[in-house]
């Protein structure tokens, strides 16, 4: 399965929307910035993201993108599907009925042999990802970061975000 940049994009997102306090919002051009991404594709993720209902947009001073549920309430399919979409990847075109050697559809009463494989993975597939939770991976994420690049990430948002009491 071969999925678009925006996923990978759009999950780190989240990740790191979901490290925000509940009253706080992420402006799109920090997303973008803060991963080194083109902020106008990052938008069109963030918008498919708020289309499906797993952020919002908040208005005003502190304005920008959160979460609009619990990272623990957000699918790592959820996510897949808002970015991707929820079609099969694999698509059966029935080769075996081409060809000089092809018969006809009544022939074959159940798909071929290669696309029930195929769907069967991806069923798989599915099913862990709806069973792994936005929470997990911001764990996995915690663990794997470097402590120098998360002293990097905390001075950045301080020199970026408006602060309480900073002027």
């Amino acid at each position: 399965m071969k999925h678009s940049d925006g996923l990978e994009w759009a999950i780190h997102s989240c990740t790191l929307l979901a490290a925000l306090p509940a009253d706080m919002a992420l402006p799109r051009r920090l997303l973008a910035e803060f991963f080194g991404l083109p902020e106008p594709y990052l938008a069109k993720q963030l918008q498919k993201l708020s289309r499906a209902g797993l952020v919002e947009t908040r208005r005003g001073p502190k304005g920008g993108y959160a979460l609009a549920h619990k990272p623990k309430d957000i699918s790592m399919l959820q996510l897949v599907e808002a970015i991707d979409g929820s079609e099969r990847h694999f698509r059966c075109s029935e080769l075996r009925r081409c060809g000089p050697t092809g018969m006809p559809p009544r022939q074959y009463p159940k798909p071929c042999g290669i696309a029930r494989t195929m769907w069967r993975a991806e069923a798989a597939w599915r099913r862990e990802l709806s069973q792994t939770s936005l929470a997990d991976i911001q764990q996995l994420g915690l663990q794997e970061t470097p402590p120098e690049q998360m002293a990097k990430a905390l001075a950045w948002f301080q020199s970026n975000l408006p602060m309480e009491g900073k002027k």
